[in-house]
Formats: C-alpha cells, sequence, structure tokens
C-alpha cells in the first residue's frame, strides 16, 4: 500500500476517533463516537443493539490502548496511532478480531428493520456521527453500491469498513467508506 494512501486513511479514522478534536483519542472519545452513532438511530445503550455497540467500542479502546498508547498516557497521539494501526490491522491480521464487532454493531444499527440492507438516509445516519459531509456521503454511498439498486448490503457494509483499515489496493470500494480521500 502506498504510504500516502495509508496515511490518509488512517489520519481519516483519527479525525473520526478524536471525537473531542484534542489531537488525541482517549477512551471518552471512542465512547462519544458510539454514543453519536445510537443517538442517530434513537437506540438506547442499554438495548441489545446499544450494548451490543458499546461492547465493541469498548472492545477497540481496550485493544488500542494496551497495544497503540506506546507512552502509556491513556491517550492516543495521531504518530501512535498510525504506527500502532499499521503494524496491527494494515499488516497484521487483527481487524476481524478487535475491529469487526463494533463495525457489525454499527452496521446492523443501520438496517432497523432487519432486512439485511442499508438505504442511503440510514447510511446517512451513521456518517453524520462520524461527522461526515453530506457530499462525500453520497459519494460514499454511490460507490459501495456498486450494483447501484440503492442499497448495499450490512455485510457490504462490514466488508467496506475492512478494506478501508486493511486493504492495500487503491481501488477497492472500502477506501470511499467516508468519501473520497
Amino acid at each position: 500500500m502506498s504510504t500516502r494512501l495509508l496515511n490518509r486513511k488512517l489520519d481519516r479514522a483519527f479525525e473520526h476517533m478524536d471525537v473531542d478534536g484534542s489531537g488525541s483519542i482517549g477512551r471518552e472519545d471512542l465512547l462519544g463516537l458510539g454514543a453519536r452513532i445510537l443517538v442517530g438511530f434513537g437506540e438506547s445503550p442499554t438495548s441489545p443493539a446499544g450494548s451490543r455497540l458499546e461492547q465493541g467500542f469498548e472492545g477497540i479502546w481496550r485493544t488500542l490502548a494496551a497495544e497503540i498508547d506506546a507512552d502509556g498516557d491513556r491517550a492516543i497521539s495521531a504518530e501512535e496511532f498510525r504506527a500502532g494501526m499499521t503494524s496491527a490491522f494494515v499488516e497484521g491480521d487483527r481487524f476481524d478480531a478487535v475491529f469487526g464487532p463494533a463495525a457489525e454493531a454499527v452496521a446492523w444499527l443501520c438496517d432497523p428493520d432487519g432486512d439485511g440492507v442499508v438505504g442511503p438516509d440510514e447510511f446517512w445516519v451513521m456518517m453524520a456521527a462520524f461527522g461526515t459531509s453530506r457530499e462525500d456521503v453520497t459519494a460514499a454511498f454511490q460507490r459501495l453500491d456498486g450494483d447501484g439498486d440503492g442499497a448495499v448490503s450490512v455485510g457490504e457494509l462490514v466488508e467496506a469498513t475492512r478494506q478501508f483499515y486493511t486493504s492495500a489496493d487503491p481501488d477497492v470500494a472500502g477506501n470511499w467508506l467516508f468519501g473520497p480521500l
């Protein structure tokens, strides 16, 4: 993977996770991101879906704090994030174990009727929680909806998330998960 593409993807992910804009990611940032997603979908954190999402984000935090927080200050800098994410998730094979549960929980929240597909309105609600602009959301959805049927399956959304964090292929649709890089 080109270093430029990797850095752009990881910088975008860091911006999403740094909810308070402090320049570092802490536990409150990740839980705050999860809370924004739950609020967007009108889901209670104590519901089964809400609990699943919170557990997924808590799991991400525990792993990031243990493996990426190089100086042990419980705040992950952009530099720590890039280095740690590259070794653990781009070069390593840790996505399914660490990010997978949260990615699946978010994708299923985007499918409130349980039919296995996510429409553009649900996709927008999710992306708004990540701070993605309407223009970028539209571009992302069009790219992820490869067959043009106006929907993305829950599985495709999880796979797009995996591709965003791990793929070395600059042409995969998942690189567009949060809009153009």
